[in-house]
């Protein structure tokens, strides 16, 4: 098997498009890590999105807090309704959302200045191994091991305006997206489905099996 690297932050996010928290260890269950996205805010009124979740691109703060009534409220800002809602995985796609940090480095010197790999809000960041190669969609369908669980990847991910938000201050950046956009065709990181049930930590090293 291929040494791809070894995992550098775990994190999961209990409130979609809220704030994360950083993990030491993880169960991923095949519905993803426990905890993950288990709650979400859904427009009510005064939005386009009524009846739909009301998410970072609707407002630039919202990653910032995981404080709910401060998420209301700055929903409230904007003139929007929202209520919160748990009972299910809220999830943009797969459950597992992973990237390397060769990745966000290629973004860092296209821009001429480094990017947190928050911005992207992965479940799994990676320190690519030195003879790390693979672009996203090079990786689609691979097993990747970790600990004692397998991920199966997806696809890439593609990517919207809330990663133009600095994930310290919420200052938009457009030039995050215009770059993804035309270097990257808009894709960084992969989204994967866990096929093993297992744990993983920090340090631990991610392995591609043979096809």
């Amino acid at each position: 098997m291929q040494l791809l690297g070894q995992i550098a932050a775990i994190t999961r996010y209990p409130v979609k498009s809220m704030a994360g928290e950083e993990l030491q260890s993880a169960e991923f269950g095949l519905d993803g890590i426990p905890g993950d996205r288990e709650a979400a805010f859904f427009v009510t009124a005064g939005h386009a999105r009524t009846g739909k979740t009301y998410r970072g691109k609707e407002h630039n703060l919202l990653h910032l807090t995981s404080d709910t009534e401060r998420a209301q409220n700055l929903a409230r800002e904007k003139n929007v309704a929202v209520e919160l809602r748990r009972g299910s995985r809220y999830f943009d796609d797969a459950p597992i959302s992973l990237i390397f940090d060769r990745w966000v480095e290629e973004v860092s010197a296209g821009l001429g200045r480094p990017m947190d790999f928050r911005r992207w809000r992965p479940n799994l960041y990676a320190r690519a191994a030195e003879d790390f190669a693979f672009a996203e969609n090079e990786l689609t369908g691979s097993a990747i091991e970790m600990g004692t669980a397998v991920l199966r990847v997806r696809y890439p991910i593609e990517r919207c305006v809330a990663t133009t938000y600095d994930p310290v201050t919420g200052e938009p950046d457009p030039e995050v997206l215009r770059y993804v956009a035309q270097q990257r065709a808009t894709l960084l990181g992969v989204y994967c489905d866990v096929e093993l049930a297992g744990v993983a930590r920090t340090g631990d090293a991610l392995r591609l099996r043979a096809r």
